[in-house]
Order: structure tokens, then sequence, then C-alpha cells
């Protein structure tokens, strides 16, 4: 699908980049997997406390995974940075970039922490739920705001070992706090009985000792190579510089999901709920798909860094081939267990013969957005964060009005609203993203602040 394979390879070259592939991207899927397991585990501790206290887990979770999803490009950010870094041969320079990003993420952490403490009330009472809901949403948040400062420095910390090319250390941190996590939650919410709070409390503390485990392992290394630890206001403010393209690249990506959702809820109360689990369902997958683009993004990284553009080429082609295997491999589990998922996750039956249409239609977009998750991996690796970022705001506004327009179209709305999903937000990403890896304008060698064309 890329012609990104412009010269040839050393004889043998194929499996050994496959093996370095897989030893970065299986320890990232699996930890990325790790976080929706535990947070089925909290919802079900909560859940048996009653239908208005998970339906109140339900509101402070959006507004926190809101706030977290919006500041991820601390860790991919942090991850390119890195990789370059390092393939530069520069370790000390890798680690005292990685510290900025520690210290972004402390700055960045303490003002969503007070803003979210001034602001807990009117975000919670906007979601327009009932009294009992939005007080159970309010004693969750009055505790777990405090976490978003260790939630920030876990994925810039992850985003610093990724960078150094390790995605175990992560892994192991992930399954043991989000163990802990369980553990505390059901000590706390019906040992000492605190009930919601108590969740919030397990959660808070697992991630603070999951974040300074992370930093711990950061800052030794760090000591090791002689870089400093102190806060360097111009380091930050380049970390800061990177993050603005990548953070307007997730805010496009959201913008575009929510369009889908406010089309669905249009349709109708069985549509939105069919919608909602599709989604849920699509955004499980894309943790397979997420985790080749991990790797890429390391790899890639840390390639340029070494100068060594034919190299990166190869790596794209190859990881490109990873992400389409992963893309049909998820897409046909994805087809043939669409009869059997509705009942799984739903009693109505309108929801189940709505879903599978839906599925089918995810499923065939699956391979292509195999593709388009890595070549996004590869890009933020680059440090191409300005042209993802245009890219996104393209998408958003071809993809958009026609969504919009669904609901005018003949046929059943939510079918036709996954189609052009497929069709205009994966296909159009794919369009943007191929279109860059043909070229050669990403391919900036070094330490990346080079201009114009690339060596070859």
């Amino acid at each position: 699908m890329v012609d990104t394979e412009r010269t040839g390879a050393p004889p043998g070259e194929g499996r050994a980049l496959d093996r370095e592939i897989l030893r970065l991207a299986v320890p990232a899927f699996l930890a990325l997997m790790a976080e929706p397991l535990y947070l089925l585990a909290d919802a079900a501790i909560i859940g048996h406390l009653g239908a208005a206290q998970l339906a109140g887990l339900g509101i402070a979770g959006a507004i926190l995974q809101t706030v977290v999803g919006l500041c991820v490009f601390l860790a991919y950010g942090t991850t390119a940075a890195v990789a370059r870094l390092l393939g530069v041969g520069d370790l000390r320079s890798a680690l005292a970039q990685g510290i900025d990003g520690l210290w972004l993420a402390v700055l960045i952490g303490a003002v969503a922490t007070a803003a979210g403490l001034l602001l807990l009330d009117p975000l919670v009472r906007a979601f327009g739920a009932d009294d009992a809901i939005t007080d159970y949403a309010i004693d969750y948040l009055q505790w777990a705001v405090l976490g978003i400062t260790p939630l920030l420095l876990l994925l810039a910390a992850t985003g610093v070992l990724r960078g150094l090319q390790d995605t175990r250390t992560p892994l192991v941190v992930a399954v043991a706090s989000n163990a802990l996590n369980v553990v505390l939650n059901l000590a706390l919410v019906y040992g000492a009985g605190l009930g919601i709070a108590g969740a919030a409390i397990g959660t808070v503390v697992a991630q603070s000792l999951g974040a300074a485990a992370l930093v711990v392992v950061v800052v030794r290394a760090a000591r090791r190579e002689g870089a400093p630890l102190a806060p360097d206001l111009p380091g930050i403010r380049q970390a800061a510089r990177v993050g603005v393209p990548l953070l307007v690249r997730t805010l496009t990506l959201r913008a575009s999901l929510l369009v889908t959702t406010v089309v669905a809820a249009g349709a109708g109360g069985v549509e939105l709920a069919t919608h909602q689990l599709a989604l849920t369902l699509w955004g499980f997958l894309a943790f397979a798909l997420d985790a080749v683009a991990i790797a890429a993004q390391a790899l890639t990284g840390r390639a340029l860094g070494a100068s060594d553009v034919a190299l990166t080429r190869r790596l794209t082609a190859r990881m490109v081939r990873w992400g389409w295997a992963s893309g049909i491999v998820t897409g046909v589990l994805l087809a043939v267990s669409a009869p059997w998922l509705g009942p799984l996750f739903s009693g109505d039956p309108a929801v189940h013969a709505a879903l599978v249409p839906v599925l089918l239609v995810a499923a065939a977009a699956q391979p292509v957005a195999g593709v388009v998750f890595v070549l996004d991996g590869v890009l933020i690796g680059a440090g191409d964060g300005r042209y993802l970022a245009w890219g996104g705001l393209w998408v958003l506004l071809a993809f958009a009005p026609v969504a919009l327009a669904v609901p005018l179209l003949p046929g059943s709305t939510l079918v036709l609203l996954w189609v052009v999903f497929g069709v205009l937000f994966i296909g159009g990403r794919a369009v943007v993203l191929v279109t860059r890896a043909r070229g050669d304008r990403w391919l900036v060698t070094g330490t990346g602040t080079g201009r114009g064309r690339p060596r070859t």
C-alpha cells in the first residue's frame, strides 16, 4: 500500500526488524490492555453499590479521561524526542529531554488539578444528571482530581522509557499498579465502608505509586548519565512546543468521534446505545493496532536520530505490513463474532439487531485502520506533529459535514454513519498519512532541528 522501501535491505534483516518490532509492541499491547480490564473491575466494584453510583462514576470518568486523553502528547512527544537523541548517541541529552517532559507533566498537572477543584461542581452539573448521581460524581471527583498529576507523570515517564526502547518496565508497573488498585478499592469501598469515595482514594494511591516507580527508574538513569534533574525552562518550553501540534491532532480525533455520537443521539435511544457499544468495541481493538504504532514511534525516532534514512524507510515498510496484517486479524475477529457480541453487553433485542451490520462495516475498515495507526506512529516518531495537526483538521472538515448530513439520507442512519466514518474519517486519514509517508519532508535526521531535504 505504501511505497516506502526504496532501498535494498541486508540479507536476513527482515526477521531482525520483526523481532525488534515485536520486542516493543508486545509489552506495549499488554500494558494497553491492562488499563481497560482493570477499569472494568473498578466499574464492577462500584456497580455493586448501586446504579446511581455507577452512573456517577460514568460522569467522573468522562471528565478525567478527557483531561488525560488530551495530555497523551506527554507520552508521544517524549517518546519521539528521547528516541531521536538516543539514535544520535547522546543518552545524556535524551534523559535530560525526558526530565523536561516530567517537569512539564508536573506543571500541567498542577494547573489541571487546581482548575478541577475550582470547576468540579459546574463541570459535573453540566451533564444534567439527577441530584443523587451528581452527588456521587462529585464525591468521586473531589478525590480523583488529586491523581491527575500522578497520571500525567505516568504518561511522561512511560514516554521516556519507550523512547529508550523499553516497553517492559511500563508493562510491569501497569499490571502491578492496576492490580493494587483493585485490592485497595475492595478494601476501601467495602472493608472501610467509604463507598464511591473509597474507590477514588484507592485509584489515586495506586496511580501515585505507579508514577513514582517509573519516575524513580527515569531519575536513576538520568543520574547515571549525569543528566540534570532540576527544571530547565528552555527545555520545558521546547517540550511544550512539541506537544501543541500533537494536542491539536488529538482534539481533531476526539471532535470527529464526538460528531458521530451527536448524529447517533439524534437518531434515537437504540441507535445511541448501539453506537456507543460499537465505539467501545472499536476502541478495544484499537489497543492491538496502537501497540505497533508505539513501536513505530520509538524505532522511527531512533533511526532518524542515527541519520539512517534507508533503515527508517525499511522499518516503515515493515511496520505498515504489521499494521495491515493486524487490521485483517482484528477485522476478521470482529466480523465473525458480531452476531454474539450484542447479547454479551445488552439485553435489548433491538440493540442486538442494529449492532451486527454496524460491526460488519467497522470490521471492513480495520485493515486500513491498521495502516493508519502505524503511519500515525511513524510520523509522531519523526517529530512531524505539525503535519499531523493540519492533516487532522482537514480530515475533520471533510468528515464532519457529511456525517452531520447522514440523517437526511434514506436508509439506516447508524449503518450509513459508520460507512461515512470508515470511508471519510479512516480513509481520509489514510490518504493524509500515506501521502506524507511517500514523500521526504518528514525524514529530518539527527537531532531533528535541521531544515531542508533529508540525507539519503
